[in-house]
């Protein structure tokens, strides 16, 4: 397949990088920051600099162009300010995701965050702070733009806390999970699942648990 992952230098994408480039991908990556370039390059991955924060489509489009699927595992990060959780995590995503409509590539693969919908219309969780709401609130409506498009074939997949720990290839994908820990290993093994097997339509929450990888997606279709 030939794959297209925004954001590709954050922990999530770089694995799942390697993990597509190591069976025979052909992976290209876009990042904003030059220097991550070498970091791609030795994982398998083909570079492309842009910051989808300030590129067109148009510029998007012409990556994005012959690809199999896209992946959008970008995000303005725990230390950005309020403006960059909506610049980055919502606008970006609808980026890729007009590019993609505009290229004709229907697979799109949205990474989100589990407590999403708890930020629905307006609402405010008790005890959680500026910065995180903000963030939830452009992930939702990431989601929100982009899952009724009818040029794309959404999956989006909502991770509970995630860790460094090695990946055990088992995990629990449900509509609805307790808010656990999953490995980014394993993270990135279930994308490579649902390349491999679409879910267009689906949004999932993905825990740590005790169903083989493998199993777990094809149980979504």
């Amino acid at each position: 397949m030939h794959i297209v992952i925004a954001g590709a230098h954050g922990q999530i994408a770089r694995r799942l990088g390697r993990l597509l480039a190591g069976r025979g991908d052909t992976v290209v990556g876009i990042v904003r920051n030059p220097d991550h370039t070498t970091d791609l390059t030795a994982d398998g991955v083909d570079p492309v600099v842009l910051d989808l924060e300030q590129a067109s489509a148009d510029q998007v489009t012409d990556v994005v162009r012959g690809a199999d699927a896209v992946v959008f595992a970008a995000g303005g990060g725990p230390d950005s300010g309020v403006a960059r959780k909506d610049t980055v995590d919502r606008g970006a995503a609808v980026l890729l995701a007009d590019a993609a409509e505009a290229a004709g590539v229907r697979p799109y693969l949205l990474v989100s965050s589990i407590g999403a919908d708890s930020v629905a219309d307006g609402a405010v969780p008790e005890g959680m702070d500026e910065g995180f709401v903000a963030y939830l609130r452009a992930k939702l409506a990431a989601e929100q733009d982009v899952l009724p498009r009818t040029g794309l074939d959404t999956t989006v997949l909502r991770p509970v806390t995630l860790t460094d720990d090695p990946g055990v290839g088992t995990v629990e994908l449900a509509p609805h999970v307790e808010h656990g820990e999953v490995t980014r290993d394993d993270v990135a093994a279930v994308l490579v699942a649902l390349l491999d097997h679409p879910a267009p339509g689906v949004v999932v929450e993905l825990n740590g648990g005790n169903t083989p990888i493998d199993e777990a997606v094809a149980a979504l279709s």
